[in-house]
């Protein structure tokens, strides 16, 4: 019988690939034998292997900044067709910038309105291979989050978009499904997690009393790209740890 998690001979792209949690779904796809292509907003590469912990072996890389619809209006022309198309890009802004309207939007357009851009320009494609797109979100679109309106809103409005999609596209032979990462040390979560009190304090509150991996997500993430899932469309999955249940 055939491996359902080889992925030889399948092009995998995943957008906001260069760190944390991105580049650990493309490493893992890679290793069962995808051609995997990244985006970051740097330049080059060799731009993220001294400020994070990423790594690039064997991934193709492009710059792309998601909010540029230019931009993301090419990046086909780049990448081709993918059979996976995975949207793990984020942003957040803390001490309250989100609650003022230039921090609101940068959040916004990031979030929500870039992983509509992306399906979008890659509709067709994903037609083509009767592709998977899976959007990562984040637990924080099922609860509330002082402090972070626009995360938590855009974030709650991508776990939608999936439900939407995974409807609206399955006529196109698409599945649309995606994850909801609880805690996971990131440059993102850096404020939590690189202070151990608050650490602490949030991992008490995990029943499995530890983080998430970029592992644990990338998991999921070949689960819901393999013919494993083949009858699931519109789904979010929760890799959380049991937070959301405590």
């Amino acid at each position: 019988m055939s491996d359902p998690l080889d992925f030889t001979g399948k092009l995998v792209l995943v957008i906001g690939g260069s760190g944390g949690i991105g580049n650990g779904i493309g490493q893992s796809f890679r290793k069962r034998g995808a051609e995997v292509h990244v985006t970051g907003t740097r330049p080059d590469a060799g731009d993220y292997l001294e400020a994070e912990d990423s790594e690039f072996t064997e991934l193709s890389y492009h710059q792309l900044d998601v909010t540029d619809r230019d931009a993301v209006n090419a990046l086909p022309d780049e990448v081709l067709e993918p059979d996976v198309l995975i949207q793990c890009q984020g942003l957040v802004r803390y001490e309250r910038q989100e609650f003022a309207q230039k921090g609101w939007d940068e959040v916004v357009d990031v979030n929500l309105n870039s992983v509509m851009d992306v399906a979008r320009v890659f509709h067709a494609a994903l037609a083509d291979k009767g592709g998977t797109m899976i959007v990562i979100s984040s637990v924080a679109a099922f609860n509330a989050v002082i402090g972070n309106p626009a995360y938590a809103a855009s974030k709650a409005g991508a776990a939608s978009l999936v439900k939407t999609l995974g409807v609206a596209w399955a006529r196109d032979g698409i599945r649309v499904n995606g994850i909801a990462p609880g805690l996971v040390p990131t440059k993102m979560t850096s404020v939590m997690t690189d202070h151990p009190e608050r650490l602490e304090a949030m991992v008490s509150g995990i029943p499995m009393r530890r983080t998430g991996t970029p592992e644990d997500m990338a998991g999921a993430a070949l689960f819901l790209a393999s013919p494993l899932s083949s009858y699931m469309t519109g789904q979010t999955l929760v890799v959380d740890g049991g937070l959301t249940l405590s």
